[in-house]
Formats: structure tokens, sequence, C-alpha cells
């Protein structure tokens, strides 16, 4: 019989197995996330390198249309066949698309190697999260996302600057290089601690839905990424993207009725925690990516900013976010509640918008940076209650696939969000500078370094139109975070389980 003893020590084996599980799940998601912010600063020389200017934003298109693909297909495989075996695929995967990617002679083989390394990375993402539900009890696991979340926040800071660091100090190839001695430390330490589940079936893989659902996700980033710009909105190649899609959907709809083992079971979107999550999740991606790709432009271009500090103005956004992510999740480890802090995010995520849609090119940056906290603690309640709260809400069996599908969902809001407000600012500003620029200057191309060389009169007209054609990006998103806070009015709170933490 133990002793008291013995069951304390194995209590506290467990308890460090957990730690060094979650500690390896973190430093997995970390470099996984890293994997799309730390290009940034690289890429122009990477272009000046290999060349195909033409193509350089296909360097982080083919990373998020991966990684899109890759999150659902991901997690139901680690659904069917345990985290364990997914997670080290996953990272094989990254590491071979940063191998890829570090070797490449060419703007298509970079590509090529981003592509690999997004399905490699959007599977780490979501199984990394849906580890957190296998190994803690649903009280405990907000506290956990929030951390996750809270590295999400970290990785869109220091990616850029680690970015740059290595360029300068060493060459373009090590932002990927860099990545094998973490993978490979992950890979080990996951390898200890996390467990094999012994399965009591076969199981039958939904071949055509996973194929089905991957076209519907490419036709919805492509088709928000080049509808408008490279693809005329009522050309027969847009329209018939927008034909494949439809079909595909149908396709989807009956392929996952009858599978045995659907790669998202339809039954899901009865699941009102499912449907209200992923709502709020859709919407505030818009918000989210829509800040981040139009902040800076505003701050380079009507404030005089250079690229480098514009991008630190991002900052207090991550430290609000991370603040806030953390903080739900300790609120929700510790009452048990969770319902009203989605809402009131949101409520301050539409109130932060509004006040970033008054902007002009006579706002002091104070002003700027605390909008940008207020985004941040917005944004950061949604994203670690949300995944507990459906990690919560699906059967175990579905953990992979409903922790997948928070992530796919924001993914996809960010690219259609960025895309609409590009095409809305596009318009905006041809209006607004409708005759004020001198012949030979082209709107399209306007930067810092192009105004500097207009007169001083053209320059404030310039300044002025950037900032007005930016009103209507913010008015929008305060609208869609609004309407995001009305539908978490619909989320049905449950009780949330406080038990020991399992393997």
């Amino acid at each position: 019989m133990p002793t008291p003893d013995d069951n304390n020590l194995v209590t506290i084996d467990e308890r460090s197995r957990i730690g060094l599980v979650l500690l390896a799940v973190g430093a997995t998601l970390l470099f996984a996330s890293l994997g799309q912010t730390i290009v940034t600063t690289a890429m122009p020389t990477m272009v000046a390198d290999l060349g195909g200017v033409n193509h350089i934003t296909w360097v982080i298109t083919a990373f998020l249309l991966a990684s899109t693909i890759g999150a659902p297909v991901s997690g139901k495989l680690g659904d069917l066949f345990g985290r364990k075996i997914v997670i080290q695929g996953g990272i094989l995967i990254f590491v071979l698309g940063a191998a890829i990617c570090g070797f490449a002679q060419s703007m298509g083989m970079l590509i090529a190697g981003r592509t690999v390394q997004g399905l490699g990375g959007g599977g780490l993402i979501v199984v990394s999260m849906a580890v957190v539900a296998d190994v803690l009890p649903p009280r405990e696991r907000g506290k956990a996302q929030g951390l996750l979340g809270a590295v999400f926040g970290v990785s869109t800071v220091i990616g850029p600057l680690i970015g740059g660091f290595l360029v300068e100090a060493l060459s373009w190839h090590w932002i990927f290089f860099v990545n094998f001695p973490v993978g490979l430390l992950a890979f080990v330490v996951l390898g200890i601690a996390l467990e094999t589940p012994v399965r009591k079936h076969r199981a039958k893989l939904d071949f055509l839905g996973a194929g089905l659902l991957a076209t519907i996700l490419s036709v919805a980033v492509l088709g928000s990424n080049l509808g408008g710009t490279v693809l005329p909105w009522g050309s027969p190649q847009f329209l018939g993207l927008l034909a494949l899609g439809l079909a595909a959907v149908a396709g989807f709809v009956l392929a996952e009725r009858r599978a045995e083992e659907p790669i998202l079971p339809l039954g899901l979107f009865r699941n009102n925690t499912f449907l209200v999550v992923n709502s709020v999740g859709f919407m505030v991606g818009v918000a989210m990516f829509g800040t981040i790709t139009f902040i800076p432009l505003y701050l380079q271009v009507v404030q005089g900013v250079s690229p480098a500090v514009s991008g630190l103005f991002l900052t207090p956004m991550m430290a609000g976010l991370i603040a806030s992510s953390t903080g739900a999740g300790l609120i929700m480890a510790r009452t048990g509640r969770y319902k009203i802090m989605p809402t009131l995010s949101t409520a301050l995520l539409a109130l932060a918008m509004l006040s970033l849609s008054t902007l002009s090119e006579g706002s002091p940056l104070w002003k700027v940076t605390v909008s940008m906290i207020c985004v941040g603690l917005g944004l950061g309640p949604v994203f670690s209650i949300g995944v507990a709260a459906i990690q919560n809400a699906v059967p175990r069996h579905m953990l992979g696939v409903g922790t997948a599908s928070a992530n796919m969902f924001r993914l996809i809001g960010g690219s259609v969000g960025t895309a609409a407000f590009g095409a809305l600012f596009g318009t905006g500003l041809m209006h607004n500078l409708e005759g004020a620029l001198p012949d030979g200057t082209g709107i399209q191309s306007m930067s810092a370094s192009t105004l500097a060389k207009l007169s001083p009169e053209a320059q404030a007209q310039v300044q002025h139109g950037f900032a007005m054609a930016l009103h209507p990006i913010f008015w929008i998103g305060a609208a869609v975070a609004l309407l995001a806070c009305l539908v978490s009015l619909r989320l049905r709170e449950l009780p949330l389980e406080n038990g020991e933490a399992r393997a």
C-alpha cells in the first residue's frame, strides 16, 4: 500500500511532467509562430539576392495559405492518432520547410519552402493548444491558453527584430537555420513527456473531406488576396475561382455527412460554443489584421516616423494582448466563469477602433499608443477564453478539430479583412488625392521617401488624404467589433471542471 509520501511523490512527478510538456509546447508554439513574423524584415534582402520582386508577397501568402490548410487536418489527425506523433511530425515538416528556404537559390524555391513550413506550422499551432486540453482539467486551461496567447504576442514583436539582427549579423539564410536546434530540442522533450495512446480500432481517414476543405480554404485565402487586385472582380478567372469554392462547399457538406471520421464534423456547427466563439474569432481577426497592416503605414506616411519605429508601435498592442490574455485565463481558472470577458473585451475593441478612426496628421503619438494598448486589451480574452471554451464544449475525441477551428476562422477573417480593407483604402486614397499630385507621381507607390520629394503644399494634401482614407477602415473595424460583442452575448456558459491534471 502506498504511503502519503508515495502519493505526494507521484503528484510531484506528474506535475513535473505536465510542466515539462507545457514548456515544450510553449517553445514549439513560439518557433512555429516566429516562422511567419521573422521573415518580414528580411524580405528586401531576399529579393535583392534571389530576384523575383513580383512574387515577394507570396513569401507571406504561401505560409498563410498552407498554415490555414494544415491546421484542421493536423487537428483531426491528432484526434485520431494522438497528439504526440502529429506534433513531432509537424516539427519535422516545419524544419524541412526551413531547410528548403535556407538553401533556396531562387524565389520559387523559397516560396515552395514557405509552403512546406506553413503546413507544419499550422499543425504545430493547433496541436500544441490541443495538448493543453490533454494534460489540464477544463478550469485550468484558460490560464495555460492565456500564456500561449502571450507567446503569439511575443512572436509578433520579437520576430521582425530577430530577423533584422540575423540578416545584419549573418545572412538571411540564418532566419531559417535558427529553427533547427529549437525544433530538435522540442522534438526530443515532447517525445519524452507526451504519452502515445493505444487505439482500439483502426482509424479511417477522410481524404475526400480533407481535400475539399483544403480547396475551400484555398479559395477563401486566394480570393481575398487576389480579388480586385491581380484578378478583377468580374474577370472570368475570379468568377471561376468563386465557382470552384461554391462547388467545394457543396461537395464538402455531402462528403462529411457520409464520412465515418469526418475531417470537420458538421454537428459542431450546431454546438453553441463552437459557433459563437468562431464567429467572434472571425470578426476579431478582421479587426486585428486590419490594424496591424495599416497603423505602420499611417505612422510612416502621415506622421513621418521611420519604418523601424513604426513597427515598434505594435508593441503596445501586443503588451495589452499579453496582459489581457493572461489575466482572462487566471480569472477563468479562479472563478470558473468566462462568458462576460469576450463581451467586455470586444466592446473595448470597438471603442479602440473608433479612437483610431479619429487619427489625423495632427494627432499626438501618445494617442496612437493608448489606442493600440486598448486594441490589445480587447483582443486578448478572445484568444485565451475562446479556445478554452471550445475545448470545454466539444467531445474529447474532437478536441483537436475544435481547437483547430479557432485558429482557422481567425486566420480566414484576417485574410479576408486585410484584402477588403486594402481595396477600400486604395479607392479612398485615389479619390482623396485626385489632382493633388504632380504628373508621374504614382499614388499606389506612395511612401515616406516619395512624399519627401513633393512640395510642402502637396505633402500636406497627401498626409491629409492618407489619414482620411484610413478612417472608413477603422469605422468598419469598430462596427465589426461591435457585432462580435453582440454575437458573444449568445454564448452559453458551461460549467468548468476543476479536477486533477490528466494525461
